[in-house]
C-alpha cells in the first residue's frame, strides 16, 4: 500500500488526506443522524418526556410564544447546523478525481519527457510516468465514488431528519394553540 503511494507521486498525499476526511465526516454525520433519528422518531408523548437536544431551541422558541414564522426559521436554523460537514464530503468527491487526473496529466509529461530526451526509447524508459499516471487516477477514483455515494445517501437522511422537525414543530405549535398556552 505504501508502495503505491510513493510510486504515485505527491498527488496521493492530498487524494490520501481527503480519503481520511471524508471518513471522518461520513462516520461522525451517521452517528449524529442515527441519534437524532432515534430521539425524534417516536410519538410525540415520548419525544416530549426526553427532550432532544435538536428540539431545545423550538421548545424554548414555543414556551417564549413564539409564532409559526418564528419557528421555522428556529427550525431550519436546526437543520442547517444538521447538515453542516455535508458541503465538505461533496467538495472531497469533486476534487479527489480532478487529483488523479492532474496525477495522469504530470505522469503523462514525465512520459513524453522521456522520449523527447531520449533517442532510443524502450517501453521501461516510459513505465514510470505511466506507472504514476495510472495509480493516482485509481486512487481519485477510488476514494470519490464511495465517498459520493455517502454524500446523496446522508443528504437524503438530512432531508428526512428536516421533514420530521417541521413535522415535530407543527404538531407542537399546534398543540400549544389548542391548549391555549
Amino acid at each position: 500500500m505504501i508502495d503505491f503511494i510513493l510510486k504515485g507521486g505527491f498527488l496521493m498525499y492530498p487524494i490520501l488526506l481527503c480519503s481520511v476526511a471524508g471518513l471522518a465526516i461520513i462516520i461522525n454525520k451517521a452517528i449524529q443522524y442515527r441519534g437524532i433519528f432515534r430521539s425524534i422518531e417516536r410519538p410525540l408523548n415520548e419525544v416530549l418526556k426526553t427532550r432532544p437536544l435538536i428540539l431545545m431551541p423550538i421548545i424554548k422558541g414555543l414556551e417564549e410564544g413564539c409564532d409559526e414564522q418564528e419557528l421555522t426559521v428556529v427550525g431550519t436554523r436546526q437543520v442547517r447546523e444538521t447538515e453542516r460537514g455535508l458541503s465538505w464530503l461533496g467538495l472531497i468527491a469533486t476534487i479527489t478525481p480532478l487529483l488523479g487526473l492532474t496525477g495522469t496529466v504530470i505522469g503523462m509529461i514525465k512520459a513524453f519527457m522521456v522520449i523527447a530526451t531520449s533517442t532510443s526509447v524502450n517501453p521501461s524508459m516510459l513505465a514510470g510516468g505511466i506507472w504514476e499516471a495510472l495509480i493516482t487516477t485509481a486512487a481519485g477514483l477510488l476514494v470519490a465514488i464511495p465517498i459520493s455515494v455517502a454524500h446523496h445517501y446522508l443528504e437524503k437522511q438530512a432531508d428526512d431528519i428536516a421533514f420530521l422537525l417541521r413535522e415535530v414543530t407543527l404538531s407542537l405549535f399546534y398543540m400549544r394553540c389548542r391548549d391555549g398556552v
